[in-house]
């Protein structure tokens, strides 16, 4: 059985663990929420954007939808497979919570955790239309693919290659969540509306960054499952969504600094 002192030094050097075997009690404790996270956003996700299939514009649009549904749904087993490994009920799994629940859209919960499931609070909000899916498809696809890409760096081998193969997926999301809002504003759809949108979800998405500060960023770190912090990855974000909304010609809102350093861990 591995220590702890010796799994830390491990890491330190690049090392990379391949079993549940190999892990500590505090390490499996980190990584087992990590994935949960990951689990429960996807299902979260797909759960909410499936209510959006029938308001997409087109037949096009609406295979497309099904098609993102599907393969977040499939995302999620992937993972839940690795988890399988550590112990969990996998069976229970998908019937421990009503995915598709949401709050009401005047709620903001900013960085507070809700109790039951671990989906980022981003998920918890509802979607308002067809656009308003687009545009949190645009911004918060833009937002897994950074997290993905650092996360699939990770110490913990199946996972770091699992979420490699699922991030050109997810990178096709946010593409396709562009395209959509590319149409819209096209076919004559108020830029004004798509504004409010953004303005809706932008702070909500940035939330899910957590927080450099927080005890399990620091616990990640040193268990080599995640290196940058929030700041690094929230500039990495806005370095790719503000180019995109500024072609749409729609703005970045207001983003208090003192908002920075907040996070959901």
């Amino acid at each position: 059985m591995v220590d702890e002192e010796g799994l830390v030094s491990f890491v330190a050097d690049g090392g990379r663990l391949s079993a549940p075997d190999n892990v500590t009690p505090r390490y499996r404790g980190e990584l087992m929420r990590l994935m949960a996270i990951f689990v429960d956003s996807e299902m979260a996700g797909a759960s909410g954007f499936a209510d959006c299939i029938n308001l997409a514009p087109g037949l096009k649009e609406r295979i497309t939808a099904t098609h993102i549904v599907l393969q977040k749904f499939d995302h999620a087993r992937q993972v839940l497979e690795l988890m399988e490994q550590f112990g969990a009920n996998t069976g229970q799994y998908v019937g421990a919570h009503p995915w598709a629940s949401r709050l009401d859209r005047s709620i903001n919960l900013g960085t507070r955790r809700m109790d039951g499931d671990m989906r980022l609070n981003v998920f918890h909000y509802p979607i308002n239309g067809w656009v308003d899916a687009v545009v949190m498809n645009c911004l918060m696809g833009q937002a897994t693919v950074v997290q993905l890409d650092e996360l699939s760096r990770g110490s913990y081998q199946p996972l770091a290659d699992t979420l490699a193969d699922i991030l050109p997926v997810e990178r096709r999301h946010a593409e396709l969540g562009q395209e959509g809002l590319r149409v819209a504003l096209d076919t004559g759809h108020d830029r004004t509306d798509a504004q409010a949108s953004v303005n809706y979800w932008y702070p909500r998405v940035a939330d899910t960054f957590g927080r450099s500060a927080s005890d399990h960023f620091s616990q990640h770190r040193k268990y080599g499952l995640r290196r940058k912090g929030r700041e690094e990855l929230l500039a990495q974000w806005q370095g790719v969504v503000h180019p995109i909304l500024a072609r749409f010609g729609l703005g970045v809102p207001d983003f208090p600094l003192s908002r920075v350093g907040e996070g959901q861990g």
